[in-house]
């Protein structure tokens, strides 16, 4: 085995067992036992427009799966606001995306954990939150708070395991879309948009 392929395997069972740690001490924080998958995250990462010249909201980051696809976009690593719940995760970020501006807080509460950026306008919003862990109303409550950070006419993208939109369709509030099924991912993710209604 090359020394390349040596590390970089290495660098994922790291990650695995890091994640896998994470999920054992708070079930109701992170979504699967297993990191997003690198298919998945350049999916999900496909929805930024990187010469907005606006930031990128991420949400979940976890281990930095989605954080590095939307780096590889080229957005600016200044030009990421990333907030994770873990503080383990939190503190392993920090040292693997320096100029990232992550944040230990809470995605259910904002304006409270952007704090200064809580007036901040984002080009998108990139969702690794666990919904079906949470109430209806609080994911509808959620989704309703991003849209109304993000620039008009652009996108809340959520990853979910499950066969329908974990948020309840309310068109007269917000436009959902399916946006992608991505098989290579354990388990199978399912991928949606969601955009303000005009």
């Amino acid at each position: 085995m090359n020394f390349r392929l040596k590390q970089h395997l290495e660098k994922k069972f790291d990650e695995e067992i890091r994640f896998f740690k994470g999920w054992r001490q708070n079930m109701k924080a992170v979504g699967s036992i297993i990191p997003t998958s690198g298919v998945t995250a350049r999916r999900m990462a496909s929805v930024v427009n990187p010469h907005s010249g606006l930031p990128v909201l991420e949400l979940g980051p976890g281990t930095g799966v989605i954080t590095k696809a939307i780096l590889d976009k080229g957005v600016k690593p200044d030009n990421v606001v990333s907030v994770e719940f873990s503080t383990d995760f939190y503190n392993h970020l920090l040292g693997r995306f320096p100029g990232v501006n992550f944040i230990n807080g809470d995605a259910f509460d904002l304006d409270t954990t952007l704090g200064e950026k809580s007036g901040q306008k984002f080009d998108c919003v990139i969702s690794a939150v666990p919904l079906l862990n949470f109430p209806m109303y609080r994911r509808v409550a959620l989704i309703e708070d991003l849209l109304k950070r993000v620039a008009p006419g652009r996108p809340v993208i959520q990853i979910s395991y499950g066969p329908l939109s974990p948020v309840v369709a309310l068109p007269d509030r917000y436009q959902i879309s399916h946006y992608d099924f991505v098989v290579r991912n354990i388990p199978p993710a399912q991928l949606w948009t969601y955009r303000k209604a005009h």
